[in-house]
């Protein structure tokens, strides 16, 4: 008779993609198998949009530097590339939006509903 075998120790989030880093995967695909950005990578990728160049920021809102994983999992799918070296800190890699990472914002659409009651 056979042992019985454990589950597999990855954890698995309820989205059903691996827990381990989901920012290293690039995002998920969509139904089409497009990559789709995970929300901490279009926070990033947004802020690019207002940006002379596109530059995207080193630093969240927070004041926290953003994480490696962001950067290169955006790197990867093509959404960002490095820019230049930065002069001050040298392993801090300066990053601009590039025109995939542009055309992909420009698809994803975020809706605003305003729940409030209207006074009159």
């Amino acid at each position: 008779m056979a042992a019985p075998t454990s589950p597999p120790t990855s954890s698995v989030s309820p989205t059903g993609a691996p827990a381990a880093d989901k920012h290293r995967a690039g995002g998920r695909k969509s139904a089409a198998g497009r990559r789709v950005p995970t929300e901490t990578q279009l926070v990033w990728l947004r802020r690019g949009l207002t940006q002379p160049g596109g530059k995207l920021p080193l630093f969240d809102e927070s004041g926290q530097r953003v994480s490696s994983s962001v950067v290169g999992a955006c790197q990867r799918a093509g959404w960002a590339e490095p820019w230049f070296q930065n002069p001050i800190k040298p392993s801090w890699e300066v990053c601009r939006l590039t025109d995939a990472g542009r055309a992909m914002l420009a698809e994803v659409s975020v809706v605003t509903v305003d729940f409030r009651k209207h006074r009159t």
